[in-house]
């Protein structure tokens, strides 16, 4: 079997550092899908289909490779929480995540042009968040960090400072889960080794 480009449909610098970390070099189209087109309550549900639709929309691009499309919201006391809109926003949002924990969920899908195969999963990761004053609350938006990030926050950030634990998949939490791509590659007949860098 010949070993389609690995096409990453987003444009996350954490999302393609994780894939450059286990020795694959994505190329980098970003699908500018309007998520707002999607209403959808309930987590799991939202960020498969987000995953699926931002591949689809990039799929006329590219005729004999694999698309990797992903999408991460964090799902707090019953509510579903996508980037902040503002530092305002993320503030209050800390206010509520502090000493809390909440379940970060990402979609994945993967395209395969060239057999015409697509997969679609979900992985979920408990994130269980520190006590924080509002000093330091502030101090830590003011970064600029939380606006960039669904749930407000960056592991491989500044954010690690306010993460007590994680129960799940770490890298899932930055954006990808890098076990759960493992296995989808399987299932669509690929080793993950095929895609390193030769």
């Amino acid at each position: 079997m010949d070993i389609p480009a690995f096409v990453l449909a987003s444009a996350s610098p954490a999302r393609r550092r994780l894939l450059q970390t286990v020795g694959i070099e994505p190329i980098v189209c970003p699908s500018d899908f309007d998520e707002s087109q999607i209403q959808i309550h309930e987590p799991s549900q939202l960020v498969q289909t987000l995953a699926q639709r931002k591949a689809e929309t990039v799929k006329p691009q590219f005729a004999s490779d694999l698309i990797m499309g992903c999408d991460s919201v964090l799902a707090l006391n019953g509510e579903i929480y996508g980037k902040p809109a503002d530092a305002t926003e993320a503030i209050a949002r800390w206010q509520l995540m502090q000493g809390n924990f909440g379940d970060l969920y990402t979609g994945h899908t993967l395209i395969d042009t060239t057999q015409n195969l697509t997969l679609v999963k979900c992985q979920v990761t408990r994130v269980h968040f520190a006590k924080m004053s509002d000093r330091t609350i502030q101090a830590y938006v003011a970064t600029g960090e939380p606006l960039k990030c669904a749930g407000a926050f960056a592991l491989e950030g500044f954010g690690s400072l306010f993460i007590e634990k994680i129960a799940g998949c770490h890298s899932n939490v930055i954006g990808l889960s890098l076990p759960l791509l493992r296995q989808m590659l399987a299932e669509l007949g690929y080793d993950v080794t095929d895609f390193w860098q030769k």
